[in-house]
């Protein structure tokens, strides 16, 4: 089932762009997603659309949820949450302690050394640059939808692979997608021939949502006017 589709009106692309987001039944631990997105995704496929999978479904899916609960935050990792300002990952004890055993707790101290250096000069993100994908990979459990919204969800293993074996199943391109209302989109793996900046692009407007739409596919397709350019906009140009 799909829900509202959108028109991207993107100033660098051809206009034409459709995101359509498709509801899905509930993503759980062990499912096989590839054919559960063959499924949803039935009769709705073109040659040259592209399935955009979330990567928080595909790591539900590899059993990367754990329950806040479960988690006992040291005291340190509540010292440096309290300290983490508005980023709702880093400023969960929970999310800071998977950090910690992650990164090591001298790189993270050295890190958040570095930030608080870095605020008093007026320049912020540092902790956040020098831990990279360690502190990108952790969902934090504010905002996910039910019954979700007390996981912390991990970074999907080898994305490139479930990207591949999806694509496979659909008879398609693929990608994995990690997305935010910030305005900001990662592809984490994708099938052969993509052009990744012009996925990242179309996925800025973050169309799946951050709430509980329960839409962790979307599906980019152009469709061109009489007179517009045939070839897609969303493959590399060979």
């Amino acid at each position: 089932m799909s829900a509202t589709s959108f028109v991207l009106e993107i100033p660098s692309l051809p206009r034409d762009i459709i995101a359509l987001p498709v509801r899905t039944p509930l993503v759980q631990a062990g499912d096989d997603l590839p054919a559960l997105v063959h499924q949803c995704l039935a009769g709705m496929l073109g040659p040259d659309d592209v399935v955009c999978v979330s990567e928080t479904a595909v790591a539900i899916a590899q059993g990367r949820s754990i329950r806040a609960e479960t988690i006992r935050p040291s005291p340190l990792a509540r010292l440096l949450a309290q300290r983490a300002g508005s980023y709702a990952t880093m400023n969960q004890p929970e999310s800071m302690q998977l950090v910690l055993e992650s990164a090591g707790t001298l790189r993270v101290l050295a890190a958040a050394a570095v930030g608080a250096a870095g605020r008093v000069v007026g320049r912020r993100g540092d902790f956040y640059r020098i831990l990279g994908s360690t502190v990108a990979e952790i969902d934090g459990y504010t905002g996910t939808m039910p019954p979700y919204e007390r996981h912390i969800v991990l970074g999907p293993k080898d994305p490139q692979a479930v990207a591949t074996a999806i694509a496979q199943a659909c008879g398609t391109h693929v990608c994995v997608v990690d997305a935010n209302d910030l305005g900001k989109a990662e592809v984490l793996g994708a099938s052969p021939g993509l052009d990744l900046q012009a996925l990242r692009v179309c996925l800025s407007t973050n169309p799946a949502g951050n709430a509980d739409q329960q839409t962790p596919v979307v599906v980019l397709k152009y469709r061109p006017r009489p007179g517009s350019s045939a070839r897609s906009p969303f493959l590399a140009q060979t």
